[in-house]
């Protein structure tokens, strides 16, 4: 069964039990790893996903908090035996940060890379007809949102990465069964999302979950006051928000 597993849940200020927001598909195509918020080899293991596996590596944006962990991770893998490349997707200038910050780090002890330019807009083939769409969202540096989905588009889960409210990420989550979307501060601030504002978005995408992400119960608002506040926004399914850990099955 096709699942996304949230391997950390924090903002840019992690929490004791919140690491840094970054996930992996479990699916057809998979296992594809989402950004690289640090101890991400040992999070993988964690969960049961073999990080010697991977597919491959999607990374939304170039803000430390979602890269931090690359560097540690290609170290790992090779010490791990993996002689196999690892695809590297992204947009071309968060792709030139990555590549210079390994470089800075002389990580020269590392698996193979290929590096593949992921543009907004752009669709990924998976397997078994699965495919990863993207759309750009508001942030403060170039950042992708993206779309699981299945080939009748019947079965789709989306993630909103670091973003305020956006009518591109709205777009893309239309209809899906899983929006997991970032909910990092208690009042609107630019290239970031309330609780309520994500309620708002959900409800004008129609999915039928919603699952909170890039929060913090301390910098944010606690959660029952976040829940709250998705229902001010007018989203009335399903809304919880996300754990370290939590396996989300489509």
């Amino acid at each position: 069964m096709p699942r996304i597993i949230l391997l950390g849940t924090g903002t840019g200020l992690p929490d004791h039990d919140r690491g840094h927001t970054h996930l992996v598909w479990d699916g057809p195509g998979g296992p594809l790893l989402v950004d690289a918020g640090g101890s991400t080899y040992q999070r993988l293991l964690q969960a049961a996903i073999d990080p010697q596996s991977l597919a491959g590596v999607v990374v939304t944006h170039s803000h430390c908090d979602h890269i931090n962990g690359l560097p540690s991770l290609i170290f790992s893998l090779r010490l791990g035996g993996r002689v196999t490349p690892l695809p590297i997707y992204g947009l071309e200038p968060t792709l030139a940060i990555l590549r210079a910050t390994i470089e800075a780090m002389r990580v020269e002890f590392h698996v193979p890379l290929t590096w593949h330019t992921l543009d907004a807009g752009a669709i990924l083939p998976l397997a078994e007809g699965w495919q990863l769409r993207t759309a750009l969202t508001a942030h403060s540096r170039p950042c992708l949102a993206l779309r699981f989905e299945a080939p009748a588009h019947d079965q789709a889960v989306v993630y909103s990465a670091d973003t305020e409210p956006c009518p591109a990420v709205a777009a893309l989550a239309a209809g899906a069964q899983v929006l997991i979307h970032e909910a990092t501060t208690p009042a609107p601030f630019a290239g970031h999302t309330t609780p309520r504002q994500s309620g708002a978005v959900a409800a004008t995408a129609g999915v039928k979950r919603l699952i909170l992400v890039h929060y913090s119960p301390r910098w944010t608002m606690p959660e029952a006051d976040a829940l709250a506040e998705v229902r001010a926004g007018g989203f009335t399914a399903q809304a919880e928000v996300g754990r370290d850990g939590q396996v989300i099955e489509l």
